[in-house]
């Protein structure tokens, strides 16, 4: 039997939204009551699950724990063959199955009453053994699976997922957990290297960062430029304050119209007052400096506008921001 699948497949989102926007006017007193246990969790929030639930769990336990809510996930089969070993009292237990029943719910829960911890439940049947036992009972209910023989989770878990992602979204957010907070959780991800990675954590320094002064020749500034395998150096008067910086741009533009240029001193061919990046900045700020500016190098300097190293582009590339 053919099938109109792009029509099939906006229902089937219709029917997932629908199953969402369901989801709102249940939002209310029992919501803050779980936010409020979760809030109050001394050890970590445990969430367990199994089949297509359990993924949905796994997802929103992740979450938590990218989010600063220390987090576990628990199979709730495994749970009653040795994993209930990892929930001590004072963790909370979030529960997520869409019937609340089974054999192993039905085992897991008067366990975990013997342990004594707090229960949250986000489940389809607030009649089932889990609502019960369940100190908050969160309803995920669906009208109906977007699935056309009702039986593969599919707007059952696209609802519970949503419910998952309010808690944890208000969670972070009554914690005050920030954006540096974020990074120091993913230190591997761009975000991460966007807001912890500083400029000195890149910048060249030592042999690597050419330094001359403006009272030498052009032709010794090209020679540090070589040693140090630079694109640039980096130009200071007498007391080591910075005076400008002498670059490959500045080479072709001039070389092009003086035969003498390797003769001269390199304060009559330096770009003056350079832009220039202090250490504690930001990586990523000083990358959007470099394109705004459309340059490559720019010097790095501390408080009494000394060098005291070079920031290029290339560093950046490896760094993995560009």
């Amino acid at each position: 039997m053919k099938i109109n699948v792009l029509k099939r497949a906006r229902e089937v989102l219709d029917i997932e939204s629908l199953a969402i926007k369901a989801l709102k006017p249940r939002i209310g007193k029992n919501f803050q009551k779980a936010l409020n246990l979760m809030l109050k969790a001394k050890a970590r929030v445990v969430v367990s699950g199994m089949g297509k639930t359990g993924i949905i769990a796994q997802k929103f336990s992740a979450t938590l724990a990218s989010t600063g809510t220390p987090s576990l996930f628990l199979h709730t089969a495994e749970a009653v063959h040795g994993d209930l070993g990892k929930v001590i009292s004072d963790d909370v237990v979030i529960i997520v199955s869409n019937s609340g029943v089974g054999e192993e719910i039905k085992q897991l829960l008067p366990l975990l009453k013997k342990i004594g911890t707090k229960i949250i439940a986000l489940t389809g049947n607030a009649k089932s053994l889990l609502s019960q036992y369940s100190d908050v009972v969160l309803d995920v209910a669906v009208k109906r699976e977007a699935c056309p023989l009702g039986l593969a989770p599919t707007a059952s878990t696209t609802a519970t997922l949503a419910m998952a992602d309010a808690l944890a979204v208000c969670l972070l957010e009554s914690k005050g957990f920030k954006e540096k907070d974020f990074a120091f959780y993913h230190p591997g991800g761009l975000l991460g290297k966007k807001l912890l990675l500083k400029v000195e954590d890149i910048m060249r320094t030592g042999q690597a960062n050419p330094i001359i002064r403006e009272d030498k020749r052009v032709s010794q500034a090209l020679l540090k430029i070589t040693q140090a395998r630079a694109g640039s150096a980096t130009v200071v008067d007498k007391s080591g304050k910075l005076k400008g910086i002498f670059t490959d741009g500045d080479l072709r533009r001039h070389l092009r119209i003086d035969r003498d240029l390797p003769k001269r001193k390199i304060k009559e061919v330096m770009t003056k007052n350079p832009t220039v990046a202090r250490k504690e900045m930001l990586a990523y700020e000083a990358m959007r400096i470099l394109k705004e500016k459309k340059i490559d190098e720019m010097p790095v300097v501390d408080k009494n506008n000394r060098p005291v190293g070079l920031l290029d582009v290339q560093d950046l590339l490896k760094a993995g921001l560009v």
